[in-house]
């Protein structure tokens, strides 16, 4: 059986005094984690928590959070992510849907575990906090997992494979939450093609800077270092100075990070006051990423290779380090594990150069949509997932991303991108970040409609932004309206919900 619970264990046998975590300057061995995790697996098991029982997690990175992913693990119960960006009624949403029975939260989030505790029917054994103050409801975690054993858990290794690991929940850009079920096959391919991907060694130092809740920051950061027996290095948030200082003071040897992470190191950082020498590749994903970006950071010398993927599907695609800078823009090549293809309307493959949506086929694919088998069924076709991404091929089949499928509209007749109108925004000196969405329109069925979050200090008039596209990209795809807004909303990686933009624009209306 393939237990991702083993890896930890095995660590600690081979190695268990490698420095497995370290942990806001805090060092943990693979020994002292894998004792920890065991002391948990036995609390869990008392408290009556069994294989496939569900424990959901309202926490900022920290290593608890890692003991409770490799905990449940072993004893074969399911992890369900909270995004502690949420709020009470959206927390309660999933806590219901996933039928967990169990919460570990931090005191910050006392008051929203508190607003729908009496709508849970869960006992207060089954409210674990992280550190004081703990309200009379909540039991200690510290001290409730020091007072167990640190010897393995009984049953190891009766679960894994396609048995259920973790349920993630993605709003993603439509709104409604839906559990995509990670089995623990799943999740030990993604390792392997982030494996292969990062070409890892047990030498290999790597920060976890997205959060934990998403597949980024636990499956594609934190899980394939850990399974290679690297070291992590973990903070509850790195801000941009922290990012360049940690990298000097551990020797980090690979970097993941958030497009608007890069955005914010160029912005508030002088990259040459800091020795980065000891990373070998620099990774970004998860979001549009400004192709001026990657040239700034060009210029000082850094390569940043795109990766490509979705909680449902794992990593798709990356661009090999080496053809960062020609093939700049393009999110690469298919991962080792998985089948990939762009495909039209009848499923054919397109040629070089047409646009069609991507559709992955292997073990790294989602289970299925928790209790949602007609939103499976619509997403999982004769075993191939389709992604709802648009993209196209050049000759060399290097894969660049155009835009959501559903974010396209019509115009007209004519298909528009959103992507391609706010990669030209992009490379405004005065302009941050940008969405563009199609409205309704009597004449033309539907136009675009421009978000723009300007930089501080700047202004700007309607006509500015516009008359900076024109030329640039085909006039039929140029945006009718344009609003200015203080900030786009977002999902946890970083993609623009522009079912609200459409929201937005109809109240205004």
């Amino acid at each position: 059986m393939m237990n991702v619970g083993d890896w930890i264990r095995k660590w600690s046998s081979l190695q268990p005094n490698k420095k497995a975590l370290d942990v806001e300057d805090q060092p943990f061995t693979y020994r002292e984690v894998n004792q920890r995790i065991n002391q948990l697996c036995h609390l869990l098991l008392e408290a009556g928590i069994n294989k496939e029982d569900r424990v959901a997690v309202l926490l900022h990175n920290c290593h608890q959070y890692l003991e409770i992913f490799l905990g449940l693990s072993k004893i074969g119960a399911i992890l369900v992510p909270l995004n502690w960006r949420l709020a009470g009624p959206e927390i309660e949403f999933i806590l219901q849907d996933s039928g967990s029975r169990m919460l570990v939260f931090e005191p910050e989030f006392e008051e929203a575990v508190s607003s729908i505790r009496p709508r849970l029917n869960f006992s207060n054994e089954n409210y674990f906090i992280l550190g004081d103050p703990s309200p009379d409801w909540a039991i200690e975690y510290e001290k409730a997992i020091k007072k167990m054993p640190t010897d393995e858990p009984p049953g190891n290794g009766s679960s894994g494979d396609e048995d259920p690991h973790v349920i993630m929940y993605t709003s993603g850009t439509t709104g409604t939450p839906k559990g995509a079920v990670l089995s623990h096959r799943k999740t030990f391919f993604n390792v392997l093609n982030s494996d292969i991907v990062y070409n890892l060694t047990s030498r290999d130092i790597m920060m976890v800077t997205r959060p934990m809740f998403h597949s980024g920051g636990l499956l594609v950061e934190a899980a394939p270092v850990l399974y290679k027996g690297g070291t992590l290095i973990i903070r509850k948030r790195f801000r941009p100075n922290e990012i360049l200082e940690t990298i000097q003071k551990y020797k980090v040897t690979l970097l993941e990070l958030a497009a608007t992470v890069y955005q914010f190191i160029l912005k508030e950082c002088d990259l040459a006051q800091y020795d980065l020498s000891s990373v070998r590749c620099f990774f970004t994903g998860g979001e549009r990423i400004p192709v001026p970006m990657l040239k700034e950071y060009q210029k000082r010398g850094i390569i940043i290779s795109q990766i490509f993927g979705q909680t449902e599907s794992s990593t798709i695609s990356f661009l090999p380090p080496d053809q960062g800078a020609k093939k700049i823009g393009s999110v690469g090549l298919p991962v080792f594990h998985g089948e990939v293809r762009i495909v039209d309307k009848t499923a054919k493959d397109v040629s070089p150069g047409e646009v069609g949506e991507i559709i992955v086929k292997g073990p790294t694919l989602m289970s299925g949509y928790w209790n949602r088998p007609d939103l499976t069924a619509e997403t999982i076709r004769d075993g191939w997932l389709y992604t709802g991404d648009l993209a196209k091929r050049d000759e060399e089949g290097y894969m660049y991303i155009v835009d959501r499928e559903r974010d396209m509209y019509i115009s007209g007749g004519e298909n528009v991108y959103p992507a391609e109108i706010e990669k030209v925004l992009f490379t405004h000196p005065k302009i941050l970040d940008a969405g563009v969405v199609g409205v309704p329109d009597e004449k033309w069925g539907e136009v675009g409609k421009a978000y723009i979050v300007l930089k501080p200090g700047e202004t700007m008039s309607e006509q500015e932004p516009l008359k900076f596209i024109l030329g640039k990209v085909g006039t039929y795809k140029i945006p009718e309206y344009v609003e200015f807004v203080e900030e786009l909303p977002k999902t946890a990686s970083g993609k623009i919900q522009k079912f609200l933009l459409k929201e937005w624009h109809q109240t205004k209306k």
